[in-house]
């Protein structure tokens, strides 16, 4: 039993490090788009963003309908901060946190390449159905 938990704990410092390493790469480069779907594919990080979707809120407040300690509550935000998502500044004993447009900007465009390369298709696929619909018809116009 007790090397099956240091194997355990080596893999989650290997991964919390990899982790944290992908995530110092971010604040000094550009943010891609890889980085904030990652975020945003845990369900704690959609609610807290969904709450600051209504205006800023401090921390305490975004940690009281999740399930989770407080301390869970700023790593979850300190990853929104990374990849651009959240922006949050502290006065006195309170951290404030409020929605961050460079992130979520980065996964809209992702999302509108997408969407502009299935519109083409989609539009393609629309035409060559016309046509051959058309031809069809005139096949039996013609008989």
């Amino acid at each position: 039993m007790a090397a099956f938990s240091s194997r355990f704990l080596i893999v989650k410092s290997i991964l919390d490090y990899w982790g944290a390493a992908r995530y110092d790469q971010g604040m000094h480069g550009a943010v891609t788009a890889d980085d904030v779907f990652f975020a945003l594919g845990d369900a704690s990080r959609r609610a807290i963003v969904d709450r600051l979707s209504r205006g800023p809120a401090s921390v305490s407040s975004l940690a009281e309908p999740l399930d989770v300690t407080l301390a869970a509550v700023v790593q979850h935000v300190q990853v929104l901060e990374r990849c651009g998502v959240v922006h949050s500044e502290k006065v006195g004993r309170v951290r404030t946190c409020q929605l961050a447009s460079e992130g979520l900007a980065t996964a809209e465009r992702w999302i509108a390449q997408r969407r502009a390369q299935w519109e083409a298709r989609f539009d393609r696929l629309g035409a060559l159905l016309e046509a051959e619909s058309k031809s069809e018809s005139d096949k039996g116009k013609k008989t």
